[in-house]
């Protein structure tokens, strides 16, 4: 990975390419200082390797799901899921806490140029809070790796409520942990989730056959009729 310094030298910056079915690549800059928003994280290359599989995009077909639907990341951190959505054109708003803006807009321009038929933007978005900024209602959600704080089961929830319609597909990836408190908070997340919305797992013969793993689940998530 390369790595360089940012200004004054205190913090320092380093890359993760993801290289796409057509062979550009893009390239995420993460911060060695911070919280979990500021690296790539497994499960957001799986899901970003999933936005290419055969279920949205074909382009020898002439088919691309993602061509102008609108898309909202939640807990975006560096971004990559949502630029990867963006590059293949989808209007995208990665969203995620004020202290992690920064990384969002230094990844966004990174990438600008492989945005060429959708767009992209940064929103502040705390789960929980108003969401009226980032309706109406999505095409889809995305989601990697937001499931991990109990405190935030309950915020995330609300947030999905809110800005879910009856016609949005949550896309949800995130990596299983055994540890500490991990199982009993994925276990009432889904409980409370499954209340007003249902799920379909993605089997691992749908996702793209070399970034996947068992440990890592996709979701498709939706309102209950």
């Amino acid at each position: 990975m390369a790595a360089r310094a940012a200004e004054g030298g205190k913090v320092g910056y380093f890359v993760r390419e993801i290289e796409r079915n057509d062979g550009s690549t893009l390239r995420i800059q993460q911060c060695s200082e911070g919280d979990v928003g500021c690296v790539v994280w497994d499960a957001a290359i799986v899901l970003c390797k999933y936005l290419e599989t055969k279920a949205f995009w074909e382009p020898a077909a002439g088919r691309n799901e993602w061509l102008q639907k609108r898309v909202v990341e939640l807990g975006a951190g560096t971004g990559a899921a949502g630029l990867m959505a963006a590059s293949l054109g989808a209007r995208v708003t990665l969203t995620d806490l004020p202290e992690l803006q920064h990384l969002l807009h230094l990844n966004m321009e990174e990438n600008r140029s492989l945005v060429t038929q959708g767009d992209v933007r940064a929103g502040e978005l705390t789960w929980g809070a108003d969401v009226t900024e980032f309706q109406p209602e999505p095409d889809f959600i995305l989601m990697a790796d937001c499931i991990y704080y109990e405190q935030s089961v309950g915020p995330l929830l609300k947030t999905l409520r809110d800005l879910a319609g009856p016609h949005t597909c949550v896309i949800c990836c995130y990596e299983r942990r055994t540890v500490g408190r991990n199982p009993a908070v994925e276990q009432t997340f889904f409980e409370l989730l499954l209340q007003d919305f249902e799920c379909h797992e993605i089997p691992l013969e749908q996702q793209d056959p070399e970034f996947s793993s068992p440990d890592i689940r996709i979701l498709h998530i939706c309102r209950k009729p």
